[in-house]
């Protein structure tokens, strides 16, 4: 797969930790709420034609803190779809909006390498006490 994160000693988030962290324990449409603004993300109707650095969308934010959750890159995540397949998640840059719901399923063969497409990592609670220290 084009992006994992073995490399760093981490994985990739399962389709549902990535939608969680993006939507909340509530559930809302999008990580601001549930009111559609395509203001708050990287998305196609914006005109801006490539990626963003990660903190641009500040009132797109979601409930757990994170960036860019709707837009900018579709984002790999570990759940296989089909054997070779794994799930998008987020949209990207070359979305309409209406594509970079958190819950809208995409996925992709894992061979494949595009400039829309990205991941973010996760680690387990127990590694990331053990490394501050608690």
């Amino acid at each position: 797969m084009c992006g994992t994160a073995e490399w760093a000693g981490k994985a990739l988030p399962t389709s549902q930790q990535w939608e969680k962290v993006a939507r909340g324990t509530r559930g809302v449409v999008y990580p601001w709420g549930d009111q559609p603004t395509p203001a708050k993300c990287n998305v196609r109707e914006n005109g801006i034609g490539s990626t963003t650095p990660g903190d641009r969308y500040q009132r797109g934010i979601s409930p757990y803190g994170a960036y860019d959750m709707c837009g900018n890159v579709w984002e790999w995540c570990s759940s296989e779809s089909t054997p070779g397949r794994r799930e998008l998640k987020g949209g990207t840059w070359t979305s309409p909006f209406s594509r970079a719901t958190p819950s809208s399923f995409n996925d992709a063969a894992e061979s494949m390498c595009d400039d829309d497409t990205g991941f973010r990592c996760v680690t387990p609670a127990e590694s990331l006490e053990k490394l501050l220290g608690l």
